[in-house]
Formats: structure tokens, C-alpha cells, sequence
């Protein structure tokens, strides 16, 4: 598997992620990940909608759990046509507790535990804590990746208004 270093730290520390260096354009990988049912979900599963897909380090964190309660509140103004989806690789019953102890209902939570598929195929997995970094991919209704932000620094936050730009300049 491909070694990419020089794209991120984590607390100020250089780490290495695993996968391809995805960019603007490439149609977007497919992945299996599970639901907070234990069901598998696909990309295909969103097929013919906008996707905002948010990977991060594990919910249960300072940075991610403001992260996706602020994706929540974005979503909220998105047509339904658009989706946020935040990919970790905590467990499905850990991310089922988390939403529901921060009132989460715009976002879907998926967990890469099994597979580690989406962290594989979209690059996003760091080799030395096997924990997703913190990444957002906007994808289009044809399967297209249209916008990247790996976030240099995962203790920092993304820059939301460039990723909810990105999804609503697709509408």
C-alpha cells in the first residue's frame, strides 16, 4: 500500500497516511463501511445525490465532536439532495450513543472498523494510530470528486464554509 508523508501532523507531529493521493476530478472510490445497524453501506447506497463525506479520528473527541454537531447544523440548510456523511473508525454502537447524546439527525455516521476500506481507498488512514484522519471529500451525483480538504494539522478544525461552498456550488 502507498506511504504518503508531508501531508499532515498530529499534534504537531508528522505522520504518514496509508492509500492513494486522490485530487479534484477522479471519479470517487468505492468503500464498504457499516451503519449504526451493523448494515453494510456503500457509496453506491448514496448514488445520484451530492455527498459531503467528513472522515475523522473518533467521535468521542474535542475537535470531531464539534466537527460533525457543526456539519449537523449545515445540513440542516442543504437541500435533501445533499448528504453529510462522517466516517470513523469507532464502533457503530459507540457512534449510535454518541448521536444520540448530541442530538444528531442531518449527519450519517458510518464506521470503517471492519475494513478499513474507505480509509484505504481514499488515503486517509494514518499508518501509525490506524485512525482515519481528518479529511472531507465532496462528491457529486455522478460519483465524481469535486473538492478535498485534508486538514494539515487533525487537531484543527476544517474550514467549513469552503466545503458547504463547494457542496452548494454542485446544486
Amino acid at each position: 500500500m502507498k506511504e504518503r508523508s508531508g501531508i499532515i501532523t498530529f499534534k504537531g507531529n508528522p505522520f504518514t497516511l496509508l492509500g492513494p493521493e486522490l485530487r479534484v476530478g477522479d471519479k470517487a472510490p468505492d468503500f464498504t463501511v457499516v451503519d449504526n445497524g451493523l448494515a453494510a453501506v456503500s457509496l453506491a447506497d448514496s448514488a445520484g445525490r451530492i455527498r459531503i463525506i467528513s472522515s475523522v479520528p473518533s467521535l468521542d473527541t474535542p475537535v470531531c465532536d464539534t466537527e460533525t454537531r457543526r456539519f449537523n447544523q449545515e445540513a440542516a440548510g442543504l437541500p435533501d439532495n445533499v448528504v453529510v456523511l462522517t466516517i470513523s473508525l469507532d464502533l457503530p454502537f459507540a457512534q449510535k450513543r454518541w448521536c444520540g447524546a448530541a442530538g444528531i439527525e442531518k449527519v450519517t455516521t458510518l464506521s470503517d472498523y471492519r475494513e478499513r476500506s474507505f480509509g484505504q481507498n481514499y488515503g486517509v488512514l494514518i499508518k501509525e494510530l490506524l485512525l482515519l484522519t481528518r479529511a472531507i471529500f465532496v462528491v457529486d451525483a455522478q460519483d465524481v470528486i469535486r473538492y478535498i480538504q485534508i486538514v494539515p494539522e487533525v487537531t484543527s478544525e476544517p474550514d467549513y464554509a469552503a466545503v458547504i461552498a463547494a457542496a452548494k456550488a454542485l446544486l
